[in-house]
């Protein structure tokens, strides 16, 4: 039996149109991420993940990808051969960095300074119900120059775009009005961000004064 043939007898059973199903694959080799309190979309691309989840694993096992899915927070990721992922034996294929996504060094920056601060509020048990942590814009701010000597992009529309950057890679979410200006506005890192920066990854980029060094890997995202 071809793999397409099993593929599509499973789609059968599962009830979803081989369309829907390489939407789903599209979607996740896209970006890297289905999360799904996102949006609508994602809301559907999700359930519909769900119900072919042991198929889409084999599919991407077959290429030597990782498909991540976290229950408790509702979203799943796709790791690239090679990659390290926490509570995730380690396979044996070679990295391909090809597949890695293309990000600025003001992303990996700030997707170090973001899990910092996540897993600041994680250890102090300040983690929102659907598993966000809350933060205002001046300590990510601040975190970026104290654990990285790093500040933020100059200009208000580098620093929103930026913002925009780490939304879009589902790291961030924050209302359609927020604005860098309003210091009661609050940004909510969400637990994809463990995905991004794993547990190893953080240990390793903090020096020995506990200050992040940025040469570190970002998983995910294969773009």
């Amino acid at each position: 039996m071809s793999i397409s043939t099993h593929v599509r007898e499973q789609l059968v059973v599962a009830n979803l149109k081989p369309e829907r199903f390489r939407e789903i694959i599209a979607r996740l080799f896209s970006y890297g991420v289905i999360v799904r309190d996102e949006d609508r979309t994602e809301q559907l691309l999700y359930d519909d993940a769900r119900r072919v989840e042991s198929l889409l694993d084999d599919y991407f096992d077959v290429a030597g990808f990782l498909l991540h899915h976290d229950s408790a927070n509702q979203y799943y990721r796709l790791y690239a051969p090679g990659a390290v992922v926490d509570g995730q034996p380690e396979d044996s294929l070679e990295p391909v960095p090809s597949l890695r996504a293309r990000v600025s060094t003001d992303f990996v920056a700030a997707a170090l300074a973001l899990r910092f601060l996540y897993q600041n509020k994680l250890n102090n048990g300040d983690i929102q119900p659907q598993g966000d942590a809350l933060i205002g814009f001046e300590e990510l701010a601040a975190t970026m120059q104290t654990q990285l000597k790093r500040p933020l992009p100059s200009g208000s529309t580098d620093k929103m775009a930026l913002l925009a950057e780490l939304r879009r890679h589902r790291l961030l979410m924050y209302s359609g009005t927020f604005s860098i200006a309003d210091e009661d506005a609050l940004l909510a890192i969400r637990p994809t961000i463990l995905g991004i920066v794993n547990n190893d990854a953080l240990t390793a980029a903090l020096d020995a004064d506990g200050v992040i060094e940025q040469e570190v890997t970002l998983e995910g995202d294969e773009q």
